[in-house]
């Protein structure tokens, strides 16, 4: 880290609002631009880079910052515009779960290509995703989709599988558990 960086560093350590003003006025634009890259939508990328600047300002008694200060901010604001998308995918699963096949075929022929790094950071989740599936054990991966895909209550899952609701939730806890675990980098 440049000496400079160290100054400011320690300065935003100490409460020194200038600090905060020159992360602001050196950083902002672009990190704004970096945000809008991942995310093709300027208002939530401004969002973002105002609440991480933020958070660097309440949380800066105990900052530790090893690599430079740009390089910091830089992978910070990667990893918050990561975590926005995952929301953002995670509602869409919900979304399509109760939409009807000609709604989802209109989506799809409507296409995303306007933001091909969202686009492509959102397909390599959903594979992330079904290889995590797939990895569970064969039960357990059953009893998985059979809630989660097909959207079946736990009882009709039993009555069908021959098991208990007890051992239907287990599968589900277990699963839910272990793709907890495979996907973890992607929960940051």
């Amino acid at each position: 880290m440049k000496p400079e960086e160290r100054q400011i560093v320690r300065l935003l350590k100490e409460g020194d609002n200038r600090a905060y003003k020159y992360l602001y006025d050196r950083y902002y634009t672009l990190l704004c631009a970096i945000a809008c890259e991942y995310l093709g939508d300027r208002f939530l990328s401004e969002n973002i880079v105002d609440e991480l600047i933020f958070h660097l300002w309440e949380k800066r008694e105990t900052l530790e910052i090893a690599i430079s200060l740009r390089s910091y901010l830089i992978r910070a604001v990667r990893n918050r515009c990561i975590n926005a998308l995952q929301l953002e995918h995670e509602r869409r699963e919900i979304t399509f779960s109760a939409m009807n096949t000609d709604e989802y075929e209109t989506l799809q022929s409507s296409g995303s290509g306007d933001y091909p790094l969202a686009v492509l950071l959102e397909n390599e989740l959903e594979e992330k995703i079904r290889q995590a599936i797939e990895n569970l054990p064969a039960d357990s991966r059953r009893i998985f989709k059979m809630s989660r895909l097909d959207n079946k209550p736990y009882g009709q899952i039993a009555e069908e599988s021959g098991i208990s609701v007890s051992t239907v939730k287990y599968h589900i806890k277990n699963a839910l558990i272990r793709l907890k675990n495979e996907l973890q980098e992607y929960l940051q």
